[in-house]
């Protein structure tokens, strides 16, 4: 659907408060936003609002059409159509359609964004063939900028385009685009505008982000990717907006970010965007962040990224920071061989904790069969469940229930049921299974790590499925007679 009336209406507001002086010359387009249902359409008379793309490369050169109908060079632009969302949507397709450039091969500038830079007011000849009356246009120009140094081969849509042109911009004919594209000192070089943060802990663990999948109007929904945002007019610097990004979505401050990579994405409009990517270290607890935005953010090591919907770039960044930062030694080394720190208690020995979740439903509880190829419980039933990391149990389980079953849970409504304390055979490193109950989720059990588990099923707990794990059996009958606490394999 076209432009929202209001939405114009406030773009233009916006640009006459830039020049005021224009405001006797767009009195016209006002009253048509005033007055007409349909301010798009080419019935609209005595005008209508029109838009066109002002494409720079790096010699500061504007593409320009020659039109076959009037002779005249322009800019590519024409009428918006019903499936424009945006007048910048429009002139993206003008662009493409008349000059065969994608939005993928265009950015906006740093100094516009998606602003029009003009709001232009020509007269239209009356048209005999086509039945229409002399009329005006109101032409919104919005400008782009090359993403790659070369300008593209153009493909010219031969039935109304006749040739093309690179202009230097001090020769463009129209002089208000001329004047104000020099004032405002564009010179065709994409930069970033918007900033984001790698956080890690320094032991492996990345803070991501869950954006809202059910925000069809945001930029990647349902994905993974980093905190931060876009610059905005009080920042001085885009290490300002990345440290504003994280107060406003999660009251969070990370000391010491650097400058890491520029990160190349896709936005909304199909265009290019550079994104400054910092990167810095931080070791608190994400569900204690008090989260503006999205569902979620979650502390998540590597080998969770190819099981997690995220943009193919922000994957291959992480994957790049991972290989350069690799975990400290010592956590490495107590993490694999068990080593118990200085100073602990004469016998103490380590303890693994696994979290499990039970979510309720009229008496049933939801369990995995796992992977037959699994190194753990090939082909058993079991609830969902993971290891602890360094992080709190109830958030630990918030992570794992996202990515093995795409399923939405709040910390606040985890209530620990059950706890199992065991050993598997003498001698082996304990283990501490914490089971949360849950009645509340957002989402429908999914498989998103097919290698570990290979179907999700509501099972009563009169009737567990065989074979099933031992301990889970086990906390599934305690949690039925009301027991907290149960113990297995240890020696009496």
């Amino acid at each position: 659907m076209p432009p929202f009336r209001s939405d114009v209406r406030a773009t233009v507001e916006a640009y006459l408060s830039r020049y005021a002086e224009e405001r006797p010359v767009l009195e016209g387009l006002l009253a048509v936003l005033d007055e007409s249902e349909e301010p798009f359409s080419r019935a609209t008379l005595p005008g209508h609002v029109t838009c066109s793309a002002v494409v720079i490369d790096r010699d500061r050169r504007v593409l320009h059409i020659a039109h076959r109908a009037t002779g005249l060079l322009l800019c590519p632009g024409g009428h918006v159509e019903r499936e424009d969302r945006t007048l910048l949507a429009g002139a993206l397709r003008e662009v493409a359609e008349e000059a065969g450039i994608a939005p993928g091969a265009l950015c906006l500038t740093p100094q516009l964004l998606d602003a029009p830079i003009d709001i232009d007011v020509h007269d239209i000849p009356a048209d005999a063939a086509k039945g229409e009356p002399a009329h005006q246009h109101y032409d919104f120009r919005h400008v782009f900028c090359l993403a790659e140094e070369e300008p593209p081969v153009l493909t010219l849509q031969e039935e109304e385009v006749s040739g093309a042109q690179w202009i230097p911009l001090p020769e463009i004919t129209s002089p208000t685009l001329r004047a104000k594209l020099l004032r405002a000192g564009v010179d065709g070089r994409p930069e970033p505008v918007n900033a984001s943060a790698v956080i890690h802990d320094g032991h492996g663990r990345y803070l991501l982000h869950l954006r809202d999948a059910n925000k069809p109007d945001i930029w990647e929904p349902g994905c993974w990717s980093f905190l931060g945002g876009g610059r905005e007019q009080q920042d001085r610097t885009l290490l300002d907006t990345v440290r504003r990004e994280l107060r406003e979505e999660a009251e969070l401050t990370v000391a010491g970010l650097e400058p890491y990579v520029i990160e190349w994405v896709t936005g909304m409009d199909g265009t290019r965007v550079p994104v400054q990517v910092f990167s810095g270290r931080w070791n608190g607890e994400p569900a204690r962040l008090p989260l503006t935005e999205g569902v979620m953010v979650a502390w998540v090591r590597p080998e969770k990224f190819p099981y997690m919907t995220m943009l193919s770039s922000t994957r291959e960044l992480l994957q790049r920071h991972a290989a350069e930062h690799p975990p400290a030694a010592v956590v490495a080394t107590v993490a694999s061989a068990g080593t118990i720190p200085a100073g602990s208690p004469p016998g103490t020995v380590l303890n693994m904790v696994g979290v499990h979740l039970y979510p309720e439903r009229d008496g049933q509880v939801l369990l995995g069969l796992r992977h037959p190829e699994s190194a753990f419980a090939a082909s058993t039933w079991h609830l969902l469940a993971g290891h602890c990391e360094a992080e709190s149990a109830t958030a630990c389980l918030v992570r794992e229930a996202y990515e093995e079953a795409d399923l939405v849970i709040d910390p606040a409504d985890l209530e620990l049921v059950h706890t199992v304390h065991m050993v598997n055979r003498p001698g082996a490193q304990p283990r501490v299974n914490l089971v949360f109950r849950t009645r509340a989720w957002d989402g429908m059990p999914k498989l998103k790590e097919p290698d570990k588990c290979v179907a999700w099923q509501w099972w009563s707990t009169k009737d567990l499925p065989e074979p099933i794990v031992p301990y889970a059996r086990t906390a599934i009958e305690g949690i039925k007679a009301g027991r907290a606490y149960s113990e297995l394999g240890w020696g009496r």
